[in-house]
């Protein structure tokens, strides 16, 4: 069994977005020559996640929005507070975002292909930005 390990660098310019990394996924699996094992996808960032999903204009559209109402961006949060936190960018939103998503994703590679449903796609979720973010990608198997 071989491990292939490998970055997907990307360049956040919103504070909130959506990326569709299948195609960079599929890159590295190819790139690896790997034929039959496992892809998995880690986000470093506690204020990002990884995710799987169908990549489509409109839900990726309400996806966002979901995560903007479910977690306000003006709740007295701890995390906000000087008299609490250390933290300059009053984030604890995005940090709350990204907990409810994840920061990882393993799916399985057959015959050299991440074995992906007809509409499911790798999505990246930026909460936090902009930020120069660093993703994780470590294949094994044969």
């Amino acid at each position: 069994m071989r491990s292939i390990n490998s970055t997907i660098a990307v360049e956040t310019n919103e504070k909130q977005r959506l990326f569709d990394l299948t195609s960079c996924v599929q890159q590295k699996v190819d790139s690896a020559g790997i034929q039959n094992g496992v892809v998995g996808i880690y986000s470093q960032h506690t204020t990002a996640a990884i995710f799987i999903s169908e990549s489509q204009a409109a839900l990726t559209h309400d996806i966002m929005e979901f995560f903007t109402d479910a977690v306000s961006e003006n709740y007295p949060y701890r995390h906000n507070s000087p008299e609490f936190s250390d933290c300059d960018r009053k984030n604890a939103a995005s940090h709350l975002r990204a907990l409810l998503l994840g920061q990882s994703v393993l799916i399985p590679v057959v015959e050299g292909k991440p074995m992906l449903g007809q509409f499911q796609s790798v999505l990246f979720a930026e909460f936090d930005g902009p930020r120069q973010r660093a993703l994780h990608v470590q294949i094994l198997g044969d």
